[in-house]
């Protein structure tokens, strides 16, 4: 299992959970499962060509990826977060 921080601007799809688990090889596979789980998510956060939209982050601990295709190991985590905007 996964480990996933979901950023409080993507909670609406988890009902209000910031932490949920999922299942994957990859992150790909990861958000796949979490959007099955919670509809809508994964758009939020991947675009139609697969790529990590501009205004998302996506780490696996403390590494920063932009690769969907990065492999996930048994008891990582993957946190999610959304650029903060304002002025």
């Amino acid at each position: 299992m996964i480990s996933v921080f979901v950023p409080s601007q993507l909670t609406s799809y988890t009902g209000g959970v910031t932490r949920v688990t999922a299942v994957g090889e990859t992150v790909g596979a990861v958000l796949d499962d979490l959007d099955r789980a919670y509809p809508g998510l994964k758009f939020r956060v991947i675009d139609e060509q697969d790529r990590v939209r501009k205004h998302m982050r996506l780490f696996v601990g403390q590494d920063e990826t932009r690769d969907v295709s990065r492999l996930m190991r048994p008891g990582e985590e993957l946190l999610i977060f959304g650029a903060l905007s304002g002025g």
